[in-house]
């Protein structure tokens, strides 16, 4: 623990506990990711999927009209 506190920097244990914690999730989480790989099939199409509709242009707000007093 007091090694893990100096690697990290933190003077606290629970701030030691949670950060280790909060990484182990991380690296177990990553590591599922990378034993899906190749075996989800998303089927994309990049070309639509980064074209952008466009947008119609907007029409011209029309003047208010200057009331004298």
């Amino acid at each position: 623990m007091d090694e893990a506190q100096k690697m990290l920097g933190f003077k606290s244990k629970t701030d030691t506990v949670v950060l280790s914690l909060t990484e182990l999730v991380r690296r177990r989480r990553i590591e599922e990711l990378r034993g899906l790989l190749g075996r989800v099939d998303l089927d994309l199409d990049l070309g639509r999927s980064r074209r952008r509709p466009v947008a119609a242009p907007e029409s011209p707000r029309p003047r208010r009209r200057r009331t004298r007093a």
